[in-house]
């Protein structure tokens, strides 16, 4: 069992980057908005990044993950675009093959970038409509690595979540 904690941007540093607000911003347009730039860092290798949309299922909990992924050619930036929850379920690498993995939920307000080479669970939305902006790479080549985990890990949310 695994239980998914609230994301912070310092638990998550070694599978990516948390996108949401905060830090230095600045004001824009005659004053009515605050631009806070520079999020995330994409790093994407022969190809070019790409926006894209993704209409995933909500999915219930406990929610059992079978199936871990990674892009060896780019980072992967997933912003909701209604503020909604979703588990981000990630692993270290241990020679070649995901590691123990680690959940999350990010919550209103937040978007994840997963570093190029991460492995992690497929989108998982709990709550909103399932629609995301994805920033990644676009390009030929191999970027997409798959692994069904030998027994699906079930992801609950920690007490209060």
């Amino acid at each position: 069992m695994l239980t998914a904690a609230p994301i912070t941007a310092e638990d998550f540093a070694p599978f990516g980057e948390v996108v949401e607000l905060g830090g230095a911003f600045k004001i824009i347009n005659d004053g009515f908005c605050r631009r806070y730039s520079d999020l995330a860092t994409l790093d994407i290798v022969d190809g070019q990044p790409g926006i894209s949309l993704f209409n995933a299922e909500i999915r219930s909990l406990p929610y059992d993950c079978g199936l871990l992924e990674r892009h060896p050619l780019g980072s992967q930036c997933f912003i909701p675009m209604q503020n909604a929850e979703f588990l981000v379920i990630v692993a270290p690498d241990a020679g070649g093959r995901p590691g123990a993995p680690r959940a999350f939920v990010a919550g209103s307000g937040q978007g994840v970038n997963i570093g190029r080479n991460v492995w992690h669970g497929v989108l998982c939305p709990i709550s909103g409509s399932g629609l995301f902006a994805v920033v990644d790479r676009i390009g030929p080549g191999a970027n997409l690595e798959e692994v069904r985990l030998p027994e699906p890990v079930t992801v609950t949310l920690a007490p209060g979540g």
